[in-house]
């Protein structure tokens, strides 16, 4: 007996259950503004995405050391451009928050010299810092700018 109430009171919960998905179904419609589904805070992994894929694509021309979507952090591995072997930098990229604003967004960058046959650390201008940060908002924006067009 205990068993066939078990079974009306699943059947009745699972009824009900249906009812209700079904009621907010018909609640959402497609009548969605486009500007929702590309909004600034998309964050699905930890932190902005927007902000996240720029920041990938602007590092994309070093070696990734780390990747961390959960944290938000990018740290490449030291790079050297071919026609210029005697130098090398290294950029490390944090996303501070979820929204897509340029406070966001820190980007540190170290650079080496070849000397006396090792590497000595030299100084980075601040101004390819802002570079990369400006670099990585601008292609935020044109992601996020897409989204909402498509």
């Amino acid at each position: 007996m205990s068993a066939k109430i078990s079974n009306v009171s699943r059947i009745i919960r699972n009824v009900t259950l249906g009812a209700t998905c079904l009621g907010l179904a018909a609640c959402g419609g497609s009548d969605r503004p486009r500007a929702d589904l590309a909004a600034s805070q998309i964050n699905t992994i930890g932190v902005n995405s927007y902000l996240w894929r720029a920041a990938l694509d602007t590092v994309a021309f070093a070696p990734l050391l780390q990747a961390d979507s959960a944290g938000g952090v990018i740290v490449t591995d030291w790079y050297a451009n071919p026609s210029n072997p005697n130098e090398r930098v290294k950029v490390t990229v944090a996303i501070l928050d979820q929204d897509l604003r340029a406070d966001a967004l820190r980007v540190a960058a170290s650079r080496q010299v070849a000397q006396g046959g090792g590497w000595v650390d030299a100084p980075v201008q601040a101004a390819t810092v802002q570079k990369l940060e400006d670099i990585i908002l601008t292609k935020a924006r044109d992601l996020r700018r897409k989204a909402v067009a498509s």
